[in-house]
């Protein structure tokens, strides 16, 4: 799938996940007001989050598929980094919500009504977000976008912690000792207080410019290995990531008296090569003669 395909698909997958969160709040949102749980109070609390939050990915990936401009030489990729920025902050925001609404209850546990109605809908709103969560983070692995991976990370941590609540109030009923839900509703802000730091922390990583991972950078040397012809070496292999941009930079040193058309020609099979292994790359190689390079072997990288 190329580029423009990718950002087309990103979007019509982000007002999806709009569309799935309005109902799942809903039904989420009716499981609390059936049966007063304050741990259902704290996951429906979760699923606005989860909708804001959506719609801030959307905003993003539309921002993120504008072209390069006078101003944005480089294109608007990194915006999608903000809207996850964004999603870690809004459950953080969440998590302190939900501490303060748990811990009124702690002096006052209330037996519960209703549960099975309540569970059930919680159960069903939890199956919609399972199905769209998998969607977002297979589509996110496989168009590099962080803002779609960041919120499928999202609603499966949600997932997590509606099964955690179904349980917990379970085991309320069978015990009768209702303090387990204030008590839930404390361990489920902690979960999400996590989510919310990793979210936030390979966000920042990427707006820093980190490098593709080994998985990534393993094949591109292999390809840069099998495709140099007359061309002596490379080095200063570089990469970075830019929410579903992949950039790839080296040099690359070759005979004093190889004619330029040669080495051009060497570069776009290069290019080609490493595009074939992370499709949509972007390739920058310089090209050095031997007597200006330092001779370090046949393919190196920078740390």
């Amino acid at each position: 799938m190329d580029e423009p395909n990718n950002r087309n698909h990103a979007q019509r997958l982000a007002s999806t996940a709009i569309v799935v969160g309005v109902l799942v709040l809903a039904v989420k949102y009716a499981a609390y007001r059936v049966t007063g749980s304050v741990s259902l109070y704290s996951d429906a609390l979760e699923s606005i989050v989860n909708l804001v939050a959506a719609v801030g990915v959307l905003i993003a990936i539309r921002v993120a598929a504008q072209p390069p401009d006078r101003n944005h030489p480089f294109g608007h990729t990194k915006a999608e980094y903000f809207a996850a920025v964004l999603e870690g902050a809004l459950i953080l925001y969440a998590a302190v919500e939900i501490m303060r609404v748990a811990w009124a209850r702690f002096g006052d546990p209330l037996e519960l009504e209703h549960i099975g109605i309540g569970v059930g809908l919680a159960l069903l709103a939890t199956a919609i977000n399972a199905v769209m969560a998998t969607v977002l983070l297979r589509a996110g692995r496989q168009i590099r976008s962080p803002a779609l991976y960041a919120d499928g990370k999202h609603l499966w941590a949600d997932v997590l912690t509606t099964v955690s609540v179904v349980a917990g109030i379970g085991l309320a009923w069978m015990t009768g000792w209702w303090l387990l839900d204030p008590i839930l509703a404390v361990a489920i802000a902690a979960h999400v207080v996590w989510v919310g730091f990793v979210l936030m922390r390979d966000s920042v990583g990427g707006l820093m410019d980190m490098s593709l991972p080994e998985s990534d950078m393993k094949p591109i040397r292999t390809a840069i290995d099998s495709n140099l012809q007359r061309a002596l070496e490379v080095h200063d292999l570089r990469s970075r990531l830019a929410a579903g941009q992949a950039f790839v930079e080296f040099h690359l040193v070759v005979p004093k008296d190889m004619l330029v058309s040669e080495s051009h020609a060497i570069c776009d099979r290069l290019e080609e090569s490493i595009q074939a292994v992370i499709p949509g790359a972007t390739v920058l190689i310089h090209v050095e003669p031997e007597e200006k390079a330092k001779m370090v072997g046949r393919v190196t990288q920078v740390e």
